[in-house]
């Protein structure tokens, strides 16, 4: 069976473009969790949090069709979806809290790998074995990060892969549900399920913040809204298994924040299997689209401002 697939390229660019939305919101996310959760619990971070992403989805309502968007009649599958949040939300920060940026992405990034792969029996998508090849050595890399035996499986790691399979049950709901339900509808609901949860568990758990702590509440909650926005709008759009793989360009992001914010230096075998992990999802995106669609969408990775030159170049010699 032929190894492509039938995404249509536009859909595919707009949900690169969409994914990457959400993931550098969603590495925003990550940098105020870190700092916020040195000074305050775990409970509290995820209700304030959740708060102020409520509020900023019902200020956008408008722009999302209204709250007419949220009308659904698959509450089953909303509630699988707030359950598989929950716990994507507590497993992640719980681990981010105990261990360096860098590793808890790293770990997390077992997540697409795990899309790729669960696509197939929950989705009935076709990956051939080029990908399957690419998600292997991928997996690879992530072993080479975590070195296996030197300590690296602890409760924070542990907490970390059972957030990348909520995250990748997340993804692959998205997928199914893109048909009848809108991004709104999906990114909304699991954001209200964590506050609910986490608004139990508050009491004895609640410090006042500072005014620097606001803050930073304030614009966890924006990009963890933005992030979800990002995040459904790409699945909804492409198939997972060849989304995926995109997640990982988080990997340099929080990288050079652990340098510069926390001073952790990643050694020789995070930046060696940060390598492997990023070419494997790049040799899929090659498979999946040839050699000529490739280099239009690595345009996503490159600033704004050196997309737009390049257009502008493009235009003018085709003038000329």
């Amino acid at each position: 069976m032929n190894d492509k697939t039938h995404s249509p390229p536009d859909h595919f660019g707009t949900a690169i473009s969409y994914l990457l939305f959400g993931v550098t919101a969603g590495l925003c996310l990550d940098l105020c969790a870190k700092w916020l959760l040195a000074d305050y619990s775990l409970q509290q971070f995820v209700f304030l949090r959740s708060v102020f992403g409520v509020m900023f989805f019902l200020v956008s309502a408008r722009w999302y069709g209204g709250y007419g968007a949220l009308i659904t009649r698959r509450w089953k599958w909303h509630l699988l979806r707030t359950i598989l949040a929950t716990g994507a939300m507590f497993g992640f920060f719980f681990g981010l809290s105990r261990m360096p940026l860098v590793n808890a992405l790293t770990i997390a990034f077992t997540a697409p790998l795990m899309v790729t792969a669960l696509s197939v029996p929950f989705l009935g998508e076709h990956v051939g074995w080029r990908r399957w090849i690419a998600v292997i050595i991928g997996f690879v890399g992530v072993l080479v990060v975590l070195r296996p035996g030197e300590g690296m499986f602890t409760p924070a790691a542990i907490g970390v892969i059972i957030a990348a399979l909520c995250y990748s049950g997340l993804a692959l709901t998205a997928r199914k549900l893109a048909a009848t339900e809108s991004s709104f509808s999906l990114s909304i609901y699991v954001v209200t399920g964590p506050l609910l949860i986490s608004a139990f568990m508050l009491p004895g758990n609640y410090t006042p913040p500072t005014t620097n702590g606001w803050l930073f509440f304030l614009l966890a909650g924006l990009c963890s809204a933005l992030a979800w926005v990002g995040i459904v709008g790409g699945y909804r759009r492409a198939p997972p298994a060849l989304l995926a793989p995109f997640e990982y360009t988080a990997l340099i992001g929080a990288a050079a924040a652990g340098y510069w914010i926390w001073d952790e230096v990643p050694d020789k075998w995070v930046i060696t299997g940060g390598l492997i992990i990023i070419g494997s999802g790049l040799f899929i995106v090659y498979r999946e689209v040839g050699n000529v669609m490739t280099n239009r969408y690595l345009r996503v990775f490159t600033a704004s401002g050196a997309a737009a030159m390049a257009r502008r170049l493009h235009r003018r010699q085709s003038k000329s």
